[in-house]
């Protein structure tokens, strides 16, 4: 019997081509689109799940506050590791990940920068997960200048995975090298990791390692791995009295309203709903898993709602089908599965077709989402029930409704010719379509505001000019020749300024720290920079004047921002002095540069205190400027980049030539909002194909139903434009119904989408009457096809229909 049921389906499709081909499409870009974003979804939640121990592992961050200053960090202070392991039973060990930046090794007589390096606790193959393929985990980090590589960095630098014992050269600031001892090798890193790593460094002998200062500002990335059956919120709760055990002034902070907390975010919540300061790694966003899966989900139900409305319009051409089988005796049962299963089997060839489709997107989709996704066995494990479950659920869900709606023809009224209940159809399908259009709408809406956003974001002036400013990165490599290259840039012709500093508003590094002013702490960046800092950036003074290397006192002289000034209380801070560092030496201020963006746009601005590179009287690694930052012209920039590259492998002995220019790093700052847009328009795109899908089968049948009228028009005088405006009238209704339902959803949920950016574009009215007008525009152009065609019939031949 069901096989009867599915050949009497295939036959029905078999007739019905144009339909049939509507439904089919339809559905295979819905389901498509729903595979390609659980691709997407399951690779995102499936981070930092290789690790055995994953669901005990948790990073401690450290949140602060001064003066009305907040900042949130992924570190801790060096010493927080062992004391918490010292207090706390619950915790069964600790790690501490200290990133060792834009390291070289030697190849030979090659120096190959690396960028993947960490200084880490031997501790860390305790905690996670990092499979050993040879070498003792218990021994391979417990000595100084020792490392452990992964199986890709022996092969590229020792040709083999057997690499334990041998020895390999790390290029120390200009001439130094020292020698690591190769102790273990380990399996790459899998791709889902909120880090990646290709060089293990001891931390033995490190001497920052072992500051016992709790407010030191080090980038020290520390995890705990607790006890089975341990409960993190009851460990959080004793965080506080922790804290005043080792800080002392931490009560006086709490009175003025500023604090020092530390708390702790699971392993498995640090890629999707972590956004701190000193990320190991750009992490995802939960938002953005929710919000891909929605649109993904309400895609399938516009192809569903497609099947529903074509399947219940063409109701009429199936009556006499309906009415006969129920004359000779079928029950309303058995007509209700014959329909469903023309549902499943239409849902069968489009989730196969829809397979094969997301298979030939997926190289498109990787570019557009920055993922490297591709079909394993693994994948396998979860396409396979995905299939099943799509396809049933497709099939009941879409083809219920039908079923049940041809299923109830009286077969007295539909042998005689009666065939109401395709005219009892048209209110739910009028309230589908605008279902269908109110997405659409929506997601029109949605992109126009996140591609405003974005262009708001890249035209905004931040306080600097970035536009041809070329980064040459690793200075520190030329050692004291690093001034020398500065000077014969600035020499060359195209070159209108230069300066030499490791902190540039587009970098990474950044160095948070405490200066007291005006008898209260206060957190600040701290950044050295040269003379020429402020003019190569073109940024302006406020008040007061630029740092000047012919006077004596510009030794202990800073430049502080507006937003510094405020936060210190200062009206005036013009020769105001603070104190710094642990000697609490004095500097004073000559000038106030105007708040500039150094972080993202998200972000407000934060407090910043600048000091001549000479001045800066620590000397640890980092100190030493390692980026040059060179204002270029835009004629023969070619030639000049060539000039550039060849003064730098004359002065560093042949080593790697590394830059970048400094708009490009800040587009990469929103990397993010660049996906999400480009990701809505693909979803726009399909959306509104789909619902058109639906709107041209609806009114290829509109028009045959109305055959008769239109001949009888025709007679009477109407003309091709007022019929083909008499028949559009009732669609272009639907989409302006649609447009209010979907407006104010839109502009709440982009509200909420832009309350995420400290500085955004806010919603235009244009964008609602640009979407608007291209639905309209889009309706029309979908059915005025199929009206323009019926009306240009002769109306004898129509007649006589």
């Amino acid at each position: 019997m069901i096989g009867n049921y599915f050949k009497t389906a295939y036959r029905s499709l078999k007739k019905n081509k144009g339909i049939s081909f509507l439904n089919i499409s339809g559905l295979t870009i819905g389901v498509a689109v729903c595979l390609l974003i659980i691709f997407y979804v399951i690779d995102e939640t499936s981070y930092d799940r290789y690790n055995i121990n994953g669901k005990n592992i948790y990073r401690v961050n450290t949140d602060t506050k001064f003066n009305g200053s907040a900042s949130s960090s992924a570190t801790a202070a060096p010493k927080v590791a062992e004391a918490m392991r010292l207090n706390f039973p619950e915790i069964a060990n600790t790690v501490r990940l200290l990133p060792d930046e834009d390291v070289r090794f030697k190849k030979g007589d090659e120096l190959v920068l690396e960028k993947k390096v960490f200084y880490c606790d031997p501790s860390v193959f305790d905690v996670f997960t990092l499979n050993m393929l040879e070498g003792d985990a218990r021994s391979a980090l417990t000595e100084p200048n020792s490392v452990v590589i992964t199986e890709r960095m022996a092969l590229k630098y020792f040709n083999t995975t057997h690499a334990v014992g041998k020895t390999i050269e790390k290029a120390e600031d200009g001439n130094a090298v020292t020698n690591y001892k190769v102790t273990g090798i380990i399996e790459n890193l899998p791709a889902q990791s909120h880090f990646d790593v290709d060089f293990l460094q001891s931390m033995v002998g490190l001497r920052i390692s072992t500051n016992e200062n709790f407010t030191a500002f080090f980038p020290f990335s520390t995890y705990l791995l607790l006890k089975p059956n341990a409960d993190h919120k009851r460990l959080e709760a004793k965080f506080p009295a922790f804290l005043k055990k080792h800080i002392d002034f931490i009560d006086d902070l709490e009175k003025k309203g500023d604090y020092i907390k530390l708390n702790l975010t699971p392993l498995y919540d640090i890629h999707l709903q972590s956004n701190r300061l000193n990320e190991l790694g750009a992490n995802g966003n939960i938002q953005y898993i929710y919000i891909y899966s929605g649109v993904a989900l309400f895609i399938l139900l516009l192809a569903c709602i497609n099947f529903m409305n074509l399947s219940t319009a063409h109701s009429s051409t199936r009556a006499k089908e309906v009415g006969i089988r129920k004359v000779l005796g079928s029950p309303r049962k058995g007509l209700i599965l014959q329909f469903i299963s023309e549902s499943m089997l239409i849902s069968f060839f489009a989730t196969l077709a829809a397979v094969l489709l997301a298979w030939a997107l997926l190289p498109l989709f990787n570019r557009i989402s920055g993922k490297s996704l591709g079909i394993t066995l693994n994948t396998f494990a979860w396409l396979l029930p995905s299939i099943a479950g799509i396809t049933l659920i497709i099939g009941l869900l879409a083809g219920s409704y039908p079923a049940f709606f041809l299923s109830a023809f009286k077969p007295v009224k539909v042998l005689k010719g009666e065939t109401p209940a395709a005219h009892k159809g048209n209110g739910l399908r009028s309230l589908l379509v605008v279902f269908q259009f109110s997405i659409s709408i929506l997601l029109i809406i949605s992109t126009l505001i996140i591609y405003n956003q974005l262009n708001y974001m890249q035209h905004k002036s931040l306080g600097f000019n970035r536009k041809q400013v070329l980064l040459v990165k690793h200075m520190n490599a030329l050692n004291k020749q690093a001034n020398i290259f500065k000077q014969e840039v600035l020499r060359l012709p195209g070159v209108s300024g230069a300066t030499l500093s490791s902190f540039v508003p587009t970098g990474h590094r950044r160095w948070a720290n405490y200066v007291t002013a005006n008898n209260n702490m206060h957190q600040t960046e701290f950044w050295p920079v040269d003379e020429d800092y402020l003019r190569t950036m073109n940024m302006a003074l406020d008040k007061g004047r630029d740092f000047n290397p012919a006077l004596s006192s510009d030794s202990s002289a800073i430049i502080i921002n507006e937003t510094a000034a405020r936060s210190m209380g200062f009206t005036d801070p013009i020769d105001k002095t603070i104190a710094y560092g642990n000697n609490q030496k004095q500097y004073h201020i000559i000038g106030v540069v105007k708040d500039f963006n150094f972080n993202s746009l998200r972000d407000n601005v934060t407090p910043v205190v600048l000091t001549m590179t000479t001045a800066f009287e620590r000397k640890k690694q980092g100190d030493r400027p390692d980026v040059l930052a060179i204002k270029v012209g835009n004629e023969k920039l070619p030639v000049l980049m060539g000039i550039i590259e060849k003064k730098w492998k004359s002065l560093s002995n042949n080593q790697e030539f590394d830059y970048s220019f400094m708009d490009e790093d800040f587009d990469n700052l929103y990397h993010a909002e660049q996906r999400t847009g480009r990701i809505s328009l693909l979803f726009t795109t399909l959306a509104i194909f789909i619902a058109c899908l639906g709107l041209f089968g609806l009114a290829a049948f509109t028009a045959e139903q109305r055959t008769r009228e239109i001949g009888i028009r025709k007679v009477l005088g109407a003309n091709v434009p007022n019929l083909v405006a008499l028949l559009s009238m009732n669609f272009l209704k639907l989409v302006f119904v649609a447009f209010i339902v979907a407006a104010p959803m839109a502009w709440l949920f982009m509200e909420k989408w832009l309350q995420g950016f400290a500085y955004r574009q806010n919603i235009s009215w244009w964008v609602f009457i640009v979407a608007l007008l291209g639905a309209l525009i889009i309706a029309m152009l979908t059915i005025s096809s199929q009206f323009i065609k019926a009306a240009v019939v002769n109306p004898v031949k129509s007649l006589r229909s």
